[in-house]
């Protein structure tokens, strides 16, 4: 086989190769070795430089996977940055029509009459910066159904990649606070009003600080301690 001509089985598998390797060394980068976002974007932006370099490299010596090589790297980051881009730029706002606290009938308290099933206040919170602004309410709700909901109102947060929804146990004041947690899901919406379903045998007074947490770059953005 020449250098100018390789089969496209090997040219496949080193494109694969090249997408894998970057995006292990982007996740390695960005999310394990630090828990800072500032520094963690810094140590992304080295890693796709050296890759770059590598890819070079590669490519000069062996022309045959040029293509292979260069446009696998090229695929990757264009993704990779406009999801990143896109994620931190670019605001999602959602306004779900979220439960509510409902009062009690003031003619059956003063009756001592049985009360009809409401929804009712668990515990409340307001929403502080830890890693990026943040603003609005947490509330959980135990509805006249008998679940449990988490609610997000007037909120408000910087938009980053994979943000998610924790409730954690502790005051979750930074990253090491935030090791014990149950996972909500993926964060709806950076803005905005939003509803999330609590599991039903989970201990509120064990976890009881709600936090967005951003899973790509191991990153705490806000937390409502709750009440």
């Amino acid at each position: 086989m020449s250098r100018r001509h390789v089969a496209w089985p090997l040219q496949l598998a080193v494109a694969v190769a090249v997408v894998v390797v970057l995006v292990a060394g982007i996740w390695v980068s960005g999310g394990v070795i630090t828990n800072d976002f500032g520094l963690a974007m810094a140590l992304t932006a080295v890693w796709m430089g050296i890759a770059a370099a590598a890819c070079l490299a590669i490519a000069w010596g062996r022309p045959g996977l040029r293509v292979a090589v260069i446009g696998a790297y090229l695929l990757t980051a264009i993704v990779v940055g406009g999801y990143l881009g896109r994620s931190m730029l670019i605001d999602d706002e959602v306004n779900e029509r979220v439960v509510r606290v409902t009062p009690p009938a003031p003619d059956r308290a003063a009756s001592g009459a049985a009360e009809r099933p409401r929804n009712v206040l668990l515990s409340r919170g307001r929403f502080e910066s830890v890693g990026h602004p943040a603003e609005g309410t947490a509330t959980i709700i135990r509805t006249a159904a008998g679940a449990k909901v988490l609610t997000l109102t007037n909120f408000e947060v910087d938009n980053g990649p994979d943000l998610r929804v924790y409730l954690a146990a502790g005051p979750a004041r930074d990253e090491s606070g935030v090791d014990d947690f149950e996972d909500l899901g993926a964060l709806k919406g950076n803005k905005g009003n939003q509803q999330y379903e609590l599991p039903r045998e989970l201990d509120l007074e064990r976890y009881s600080t709600v936090v967005i947490w951003c899973r790509a770059f191991s990153v705490n953005f806000a937390r409502a301690p709750l009440a």
